[in-house]
């Protein structure tokens, strides 16, 4: 009995482990909790992208209205991906739009905004990804939506796609603007 349970005990470990692996592999990365969520988003200031004609900015700027703070890179596909949807959230005009370049060379945020066009109010250049570790930032693409009072109401973790900008993002949108004309 001690024997087989010598034995058992290896491969029952084995399956609990790659079932709780299993379990994850499809989880939603908006699930992602942030220990920022509902507290103010972290002091900082940042320069703006060498050469860039765009202003850095810092945490005092995203005080007074509702500003959506997107960490982003050139050399990320998804921010690609997801570009398009900023660009039209920036349309929309209800939102400010700060970009946080997250370890990027100066020429590639540059061209990358100067092809895809630019969503940005602001820019700020993070090349030691010392503020971006501030905002627990996991990976690029992440946004973040921050009440006028510098508090943050929403993160989305990945790229927006169509449905989460729909269903996800522009509700969380409403949702802010809704919170900040009832104070």
């Amino acid at each position: 009995m001690k024997r087989t349970l010598i034995f058992a005990l290896p491969l029952v470990l084995t399956v609990a482990l790659f079932a709780l692996f299993a379990s994850q592999i499809n989880r939603d990365p908006d699930l992602l909790p942030s220990a920022l969520m509902n507290k103010p988003a972290p002091e900082f200031t940042l320069d703006p992208v060498e050469g860039h004609d765009q202003p850095g900015f810092s945490s005092a700027d995203l005080k007074g209205q509702l500003s959506l703070v997107n960490v982003w890179a050139s050399w990320c596909v998804p921010c690609r991906e997801e570009h398009e949807f900023l660009m039209r959230l920036a349309e929309r005009g209800d939102v400010k739009i700060f970009g946080i370049n997250y370890n990027d060379q100066p020429e590639n945020a540059r061209d990358f905004l100067r092809k895809l066009g630019n969503p940005f109010d602001a820019v700020g250049a993070d090349r030691n990804r010392r503020v971006s570790l501030e905002w627990g930032v996991y990976g690029v693409p992440e946004s973040y939506l921050v009440n006028k009072d510098g508090v943050i109401v929403y993160k989305h973790t990945g790229p927006m796609s169509e449905d989460s900008f729909q269903n996800q993002v522009l509700p969380a949108i409403a949702k802010a603007l809704e919170a900040q004309e009832a104070s």
